[in-house]
C-alpha cells in the first residue's frame, strides 16, 4: 500500500532535482467558479509536467547495481520524457517505448533529455509488449508510468508542496488517466487532512476510471480513447485503483468543448502553455460536475504544459 510515509520519503529523494512549483491564482477564474481556487502549477516542472517527481523518485530508489542495467518504460509523452530526464541525472541509459502517434514536442522532450526511442502501435497491448521485448534484449528496470509505488509515491509530493502552502483547502482535484497523481495525492491529502475531499476529474470520452469507481471493478480498454486531452488516455493500473477506491470521494467526467473551452481560459489567464489534461479539473469546476464547489477554497494540480504540435 501507499503511505504518507512513502511519499514524505519520495519528497526527501527528489528534492535536489525538483522545482518547488508556484501556486497561481486568478480572480477571474475565482469569479467564473465563484470559488476560491489555487493552481499547483506542475506545468512550470521539470520537463515540463508533475511526471519528473515520480520518474525521479522511482530512478533514484534503485540501487547502484541495478541502476547500472539501465531502464525502460512505455508511455504517450510526459513520463516518457520524465524517465529520460531522470535516468540522465543518474548517468544510466534509458529506452523509451512511445506510440507513433505522439506530439511531436513530447518526442523531441525525450530525445533532448537522452533517451532512446523505441515506435510502437498506439494501443496498450503494443505498448507492453514492446517494452517486453526491449527488457528481454536490452536489460533494465521497468519504470511503469503509473502502476508503481515509487512512481506514485513521487506523484504525490506535488500535494504536500500544495497543502504546505494551503493547508485550509476544502477540495483538491486534479486529472485521471493512469491513476499515478490522482492515488498519490489522495493518499497524501486523507492522510493529513482527512476532511478534504479529492476528487479525480476524466475526459467523457475516455470514462474508464469514472467507471471502475462507479463499478469498483477494474476496467482496462482494448482500444485507446480519442481526447484531446492526450495525457489522460492510459487505464488505471491495479495498484492505482485500489488506492483511489480506499481514498477518493468521486471521480466526475467532462465533455471535450469544455475542456478546450477550459484550456483556452487558462492559457489566456496565465499566459502559459497549458496542456488540455490539465484544465479537465477547471473544466469540471465550471461546468457543475463538482457538487457543492460554491463558496469553497479549492486546490487544483496543473499537470503539464507540453502543449501539442
Amino acid at each position: 500500500m501507499l503511505t504518507l510515509a512513502r511519499i514524505q520519503a519520495a519528497a526527501a529523494r527528489i528534492a535536489p532535482y525538483i522545482r518547488i512549483t508556484p501556486v497561481l491564482t486568478s480572480q477571474i477564474l475565482d469569479d467564473r467558479a465563484q470559488a476560491r481556487i489555487y493552481f499547483k502549477a506542475e506545468n512550470q516542472q521539470a520537463v515540463g509536467a508533475f511526471k519528473a517527481r515520480g520518474a525521479i523518485n522511482a530512478v533514484f530508489s534503485l540501487s547502484p547495481a541495478v541502476a547500472a542495467g539501465g531502464v525502460v518504460t512505455h508511455s504517450s509523452g510526459n513520463h516518457a520524457a520524465a524517465v529520460a530526464y531522470a535516468a540522465r541525472l543518474r548517468g544510466i541509459a534509458a529506452h523509451i517505448v512511445m506510440p507513433t502517434t505522439v506530439s511531436s514536442i513530447k518526442r523531441a522532450n525525450v530525445l533532448a533529455a537522452g533517451g532512446i526511442i523505441v515506435d510502437c502501435e498506439p494501443t496498450l497491448v503494443s505498448r507492453e509488449q514492446t517494452a517486453a521485448r526491449v527488457l528481454a534484449t536490452q536489460g533494465g528496470t521497468m519504470i511503469h508510468p503509473y502502476n508503481d509505488l515509487d512512481v506514485m509515491a513521487g506523484q504525490g509530493t506535488a500535494a504536500l508542496e500544495l497543502l504546505a502552502a494551503h493547508p485550509d483547502l476544502d477540495i483538491v482535484l486534479c486529472p485521471v488517466g493512469g491513476g499515478g497523481l490522482l492515488s498519490g495525492t489522495a493518499v497524501a491529502v486523507k492522510t493529513l487532512h482527512p476532511h478534504i475531499r479529492v476528487v479525480g476529474t476524466e475526459p467523457a470520452a475516455a470514462d474508464d476510471a469514472a467507471e471502475s469507481f462507479r463499478t469498483k471493478i477494474l476496467v482496462r480498454p482494448t482500444t485507446p480513447p480519442v481526447t484531446i486531452a492526450d495525457g489522460l488516455r492510459s487505464a488505471l493500473g491495479e495498484l492505482t485503483f485500489a488506492e483511489i477506491i480506499a481514498h477518493v470521494d468521486d471521480i466526475v467526467t467532462v465533455d471535450e468543448p469544455r475542456i478546450v473551452a477550459a484550456t483556452r481560459l487558462l492559457t489566456q489567464c496565465f499566459a502559459q502553455p497549458i496542456e488540455p489534461s490539465s484544465a479537465v479539473p477547471l473544466a469540471a469546476l465550471l461546468h457543475h460536475a463538482i457538487p457543492n464547489s460554491q463558496g469553497k477554497r479549492i486546490g487544483i494540480i496543473l499537470t503539464g504544459g507540453n502543449v501539442m504540435a
